[in-house]
C-alpha cells in the first residue's frame, strides 16, 4: 500500500470527497494525492500546496505568534495545527500529521459532506499517512 492508496480510501470513502493530499510544509511539495476532479491539474495541486504553506507555516502567521509570544513572555512562536475554511462550494478539512509536523493533511469535499464525518476520515488514517511521511 503507497500513501497514494490511502489519500485514495478517503476520497472514496467520504461522501462529496473531492480530494484529498499531503503537503510538505518545508517545501510546499505535495507528498501524495488523489482526487476525482478533472480541473485539479498538477498546478492547481501545487498552487494549494504553496497556500498551506503560507496560511501554516507563512510570514505573517509567523509574525503573528511572534507578537503573542512576546505578549506572553515566553520563546515559543507557536503554530497552527489544524484549520478548517468554507468556501461558496466546498470544505477544507487541513490538519497537521501527528508526528510528523511538518505535513499536512488536507482533504477538500463539497458541503454535502457532513463536517463531522470530513474531521473522522482525515483523523481515521493519520496513523497510516504518518508512516509515510519524512
Amino acid at each position: 500500500m503507497s500513501l497514494n492508496d490511502v489519500l485514495k480510501r478517503v476520497v472514496n470513502d467520504v461522501d462529496g470527497a473531492l480530494g484529498c493530499g499531503v503537503v510538505d510544509l518545508n517545501t510546499g511539495l505535495i507528498l501524495g494525492a488523489c482526487h476525482n476532479v478533472p480541473y485539479f491539474t498538477q498546478s492547481y495541486l501545487d498552487a494549494v500546496g504553496a497556500a498551506a504553506v503560507d496560511m501554516l507555516r507563512g510570514r505573517n502567521v509567523s509574525a503573528v505568534y511572534k507578537m503573542l509570544a512576546a505578549q506572553r513572555g515566553d520563546d515559543e512562536g507557536g503554530k497552527f495545527y489544524e484549520i478548517q475554511m468554507t468556501s461558496d462550494n466546498t470544505y477544507h478539512f487541513l490538519t497537521i500529521v501527528e508526528g510528523k509536523p511538518n505535513a499536512l493533511l488536507v482533504l477538500i469535499t463539497s458541503k454535502k459532506t457532513n463536517l463531522g464525518m470530513g474531521w473522522a476520515a482525515v483523523r481515521g488514517v493519520m496513523a497510516e499517512v504518518a508512516a509515510f511521511c519524512p
